[in-house]
Parts: structure tokens; sequence; C-alpha cells
């Protein structure tokens, strides 16, 4: 069985933004040498996630104005710590941190629109994303 890790730095422009990472990790599978296994994708921070959908400017959207509605900028018991981003850490929840994504052949086995996005709700700061890849 192998194993490969790698990390993926953000610091996005915006403070809540979506980024297309596909290309990244289909290139760190690559590097790895798996041919059949998992790879793991996961936010390494409390404010953001990581979502498997299409790439398409409208779905995006409407992915971050239903999140938003869910969890509104506000007043949230979260900022009696002095903090200021309690819908961010719900965004997230709503999300989810990770994905497990199969690897078939030595490539991601993602379906024909499947992307992978980095999801950022608290950003304009510097950010991980932890990829690991295991398999044979």
């Amino acid at each position: 069985m192998k194993s490969h890790t790698e990390y993926i730095w953000f610091e996005t422009k915006s403070r809540r933004e979506l980024v297309n990472v596909t290309d990244t990790v289909e290139s760190l599978v690559a590097k790895s040498g798996v041919r059949e296994g998992f790879c793991l994708v996961s936010a390494m921070h409390i404010t953001a996630g990581i979502w498997v959908n299409d790439e398409e400017q409208g779905l995006k959207q409407d992915f971050l104005s239903w999140v938003e509605k869910l969890a509104p900028k506000g007043d949230y018991l979260h900022h009696r710590t002095g903090e200021d981003n309690g819908d961010a850490h719900l965004k997230r929840t709503l999300m989810h941190h990770q994905a497990v994504l199969p690897v078939t052949g030595g490539k991601l086995d993602l379906g024909p629109w499947e992307q992978v996005f980095y999801a950022e709700f608290d950003g304009q700061r510097k950010k991980r994303v932890v990829v690991k890849i295991i398999g044979d």
C-alpha cells in the first residue's frame, strides 16, 4: 500500500469564495503513483469546506446564496469570544469539511460533471487543505 500527503495553500481575495481545485488534486493523484485507492481532500480550517459539484457559475452562486439564507451574517453567540465569523462556522457545517474520492487507473474517478472545490467562508488569510492519497 502506498500513501502520499500534500498540502494546498490558499489566501482568497474574498471572504467567501469557491476555488476549483480539481486539476491540482488530479496532479497530486498522478504524482502519488497510486493506481487504485482513495483520495481524501480535507479543509484544515473550521470556516472552510470541500464541495464536489458542477463547475457552473449559476449553480455556484445559487449555493452561496442558499448557505447565506441558512446561516446569514449576523449576531451569533460565538461572537462573544471576540470573533465575527459565527456564520462561517455554520456554513462550513452545512457543506462539510472533506470529501473522499475514488482513484481508478491512476486518476480521480469523478462523474462526468463533478469538480472539486475549496469553499472559503472567512477568507483573506492563509489557509490550507490536506490531500491524502492511499492505495496500491
